[in-house]
């Protein structure tokens, strides 16, 4: 049995050692996350299950790094995590396994949640009727299996799927989730995504670079994803053909077209950056010029690689700054702006400097 002092003072030292202290907010937080883990030691000796937790707050606060370290310190093995957009990639996957079922919602979530005594959803948000409904159904089947729940999100639960439109498809969630969470705000002045001096790897060791006239990195111009001209390669996945200016071993080179104009989704972003751990995407353009749907890609875009802690070099033709302000508008937008703060910027480019500059680094 791990005691709580135990747990804490892990977390305190995994800190330390990323080089940041605890704020007052993020120490009250462990706290109440020592408590559940303590609930979750001692849950064969009582009658009642562990209250679940939500934990929501703006982008940086440190909501995801704490359940994260929780949930890696937790001794039992029985314990699931999930990020929205590879959870419903799995489930819809998974439907399809069962589709020949009459309960092939129910079978799939119990293939993803297995033996799991806590289920981690971490980034949970919702902007669409059928993923609400879906994670309704989620919810419902892991109460009523006993099941104990964390969740990090962005949004109270109210606001989730803010769309007043659709916002009755998610009120029986919303009902969930009050019943068997406690909801804890995670407050506090300093998205410290803005204060990371640690460029060494993963998606904080990518970079911004502006590049006035055109940003392309390839021989070929570029061109909207529609066409292949411009392409060398093309990947698969599930049937579908997707241009890319080169895939080379673990690096992925493609346009901000080819990735987000072209009809992409969570499921082809997942898979690739499994494949590729270092990607360049080039030709990023104000996403004030470009339509609701592929904004949201892009968003999509720096979610999955963030999450997956992949290495990415953007150009554009904006400085970091001045995109993201015509990009604050959109929905989760917050989100990637706190992101993208992690990788440094560079000043403008001509071109081919930063082809050669991952060259000689061997990006």
């Amino acid at each position: 049995m791990r005691s709580t002092d135990g747990l804490v003072a892990d977390v305190h030292n995994a800190a330390l050692r990323d080089g940041f202290v605890l704020d007052t907010a993020q120490r009250a937080l462990l706290d109440r996350l020592a408590l559940l883990g303590a609930e979750l030691d001692h849950r064969p000796l009582r009658r009642s299950r562990p209250r679940s937790l939500y934990i929501h707050g703006d982008a940086g606060r440190g909501k995801s790094w704490l359940a994260d370290a929780f949930f890696a310190r937790l001794p039992s093995p029985r314990k699931t995590r999930v990020h929205f957009h590879g959870f419903f990639d799995a489930l819809h996957r998974s439907i399809h396994d069962h589709r020949s079922e009459r309960d092939a919602v129910e079978r799939a979530v119990a293939d993803l949640t297995r033996e799991s005594r806590l289920l981690f959803f971490d980034e949970l948000h919702v902007h669409d009727a059928g993923d609400a409904r879906l994670l309704t159904r989620l919810l419902d089947h892991v109460f009523q299996r006993g099941m104990t729940v964390l969740a990090t999100s962005n949004y109270a639960p109210d606001d989730l799927l803010p769309n007043p439109i659709w916002h009755h498809t998610f009120e029986p969630g919303i009902a969930l989730i009050t019943a068997h969470m406690d909801v804890w705000h995670l407050d506090g002045p300093v998205d410290y995504r803005t204060r990371n001096e640690n460029h060494g790897r993963g998606f904080a060791a990518g970079s911004w670079t502006r590049m006035p006239g055109g940003s392309s990195m390839h021989a070929a111009s570029p061109v909207p994803a529609a066409s292949t001209a411009s392409a060398v390669e093309t990947l698969t996945v599930q049937g579908r053909t997707f241009a890319v200016t080169s895939a080379d071993g673990a690096r992925l080179t493609a346009t901000f077209d080819q990735l987000c104009r072209a009809a992409t989704s969570s499921v082809e972003y997942l898979l690739w950056a499994r494949m590729f751990r270092q990607w360049v995407i080039t030709d990023v353009p104000s996403l004030a010029t470009t339509d609701a749907d592929t904004q949201q890609r892009f968003i999509t875009l720096v979610d999955v690689l963030s999450d997956a802690d992949v290495t990415a070099h953007f150009s554009s033709t904006l400085d970091l700054p001045d995109f993201l302000a015509e990009a604050s508008e959109r929905p989760d937008a917050f989100r990637m702006t706190s992101r993208l703060q992690l990788i440094t910027t560079a000043p403008a480019t001509p071109h081919g400097a930063l082809r050669d500059a991952h060259r000689a680094h061997g990006k």
